[in-house]
């Protein structure tokens, strides 16, 4: 069964995901701490040649950074020939958005390239391509939405059309275009009048997100803790879709969390060794260059011979460790360390597999291939903090390590 919880407390919203009866993902926002998605209107404070790159104040804890290519105007520039210099000032007021949250010690990313999202649609002024979403894959389907969107295209403006654009009216999408359009242009105009810094535009909260981005496509049920946000939900799926919403329950004040388990689910997607149904288990270990997960069979001896063995437990890794990345928002570089297979094809089968298994991630993924070593080299990108950097704080005694200084000699 597939379940949407969510979990409201006076001082933070939690989400959680669960797909086949197993946690796939989990979000917790702090009332008032989420950046991810907000327009700002903030001033130049820093420009590094070097680096090709500023530094932005939106008003934040720390200066947001503000890369090169995030900055370059539409069309008609070569990057080669132009320096961060050349684009932005010290001093000079921008708008931009954040497209990644404050990670570590890192600031929050943000680009000039701003996009809005909406129900069905994802506004693109910085593009006047109309793209169509990858899991729309009927091909009539996807010739008549780009038909549309040259018929209502205005100003050169592109757009992205959603998965949940898929059968909806033109009349429909020309309505939720115009609505973007003119958002952005109120946008743009906080430009000139605007102090700086300044927040211009919030982006939704994690409950408005989730309904938006995941619910309206979710084949399964949506329960929640809490009236108010109980009816707002269901104004905001009336806007969308007023035929799912008997798949949302109210479950007001009850822990539900607690009645689904989701709580221990959590502590286990905190410890380094994940077991396998088989007996096999993965190895998971993060750090902050990349993240290596090593297969190991463990009790798990097969029962025909070695081949089917390993390859069983390849196949089954592939599964989990999938829903790892999703679980624990694993990103960056990512290897995995299989147990060694001697046939190709069976290299094949899990690489097969393991892409397959990434389409269900709404986060961009990249397999790279598998190296001379027998390690599969992969991407995920980075848009929020881990799930570990949530729970876990840096021991005062090892500063991380994981290790304290025995002896050392004078």
């Amino acid at each position: 069964m597939n379940y949407i919880l969510i979990d409201v407390k006076e001082d933070k919203n939690s989400i959680a995901i669960i797909e086949e009866d197993k946690l796939v993902e989990f979000y917790m926002e702090k009332h008032n701490e989420k950046i991810l998605g907000n327009i700002y209107r903030g001033k130049v404070v820093n420009v590094l040649p070097g680096m090709e790159a500023a530094f932005v104040d939106i008003g934040e804890k720390k200066n947001a950074y503000l890369y090169i290519k995030d900055v370059l105007p539409k069309e008609g520039y070569n990057e080669n020939k132009l320096s961060i210099e050349d684009l932005v000032k010290i001093g000079d007021d921008i708008i931009v958005q954040v497209i990644k949250e404050a990670i570590g010690t890192k600031g929050p990313k943000v680009t000039a390239h701003i996009t809005i999202p909406s129900n069905y649609m994802v506004l693109t002024p910085y593009s006047n391509k109309v793209s169509i979403s990858r899991k729309i894959v009927d091909k009539d389907e996807v010739k008549r939405l780009l038909k549309i969107g040259e018929n209502i295209k205005r100003e050169e403006i592109g757009m992205i059309f959603r998965t949940a654009s898929k059968n909806v009216e033109e009349d429909k999408l020309g309505k939720e275009l115009n609505f973007l359009i003119n958002l952005y242009r109120k946008i743009e105009r906080e430009k000139n009048f605007s102090p700086s810094p300044k927040l211009i535009y919030k982006e939704m909260d994690s409950i408005s997100r989730i309904i938006r981005d995941v619910f309206i496509n979710f084949h399964g049920k949506l329960i929640i803790n809490n009236k108010d946000k109980y009816e707002h939900i269901k104004e905001l799926i009336e806007g969308m879709d007023s035929n799912i919403t008997k798949s949302i329950e109210l479950r007001d004040g009850e822990d539900i969390f607690k009645t689904y388990n989701i709580t221990n689910e959590i502590k286990k997607a905190l410890d380094r060794k994940v077991f396998l149904n088989s007996g096999g288990y993965l190895v998971i270990d993060e750090t902050e260059a990349l993240t290596s997960i090593d297969v190991n069979t463990g009790k798990y001896i097969g029962k025909l011979d070695l081949e089917s063995t390993v390859l069983k437990t390849n196949l089954e890794a592939v599964k989990e460790l999938a829903r790892q990345l999703r679980l624990r928002n694993i990103g960056g570089i990512v290897i995995i360390d299989f147990i060694a297979m001697k046939d190709k094809e069976d290299e094949e089968l899990v690489l097969n597999s393991l892409e397959k298994e990434l389409k269900k991630d709404r986060t961009k993924t990249s397999i790279m291939g598998m190296t001379k070593l027998g390690l599969v080299e992969m991407t995920r990108k980075k848009v929020r903090n881990r799930l570990c950097w949530e729970y876990f704080k840096i021991c005062p005694h090892c500063d991380g390590k994981g290790k304290l200084l025995n002896y050392i000699d004078k």
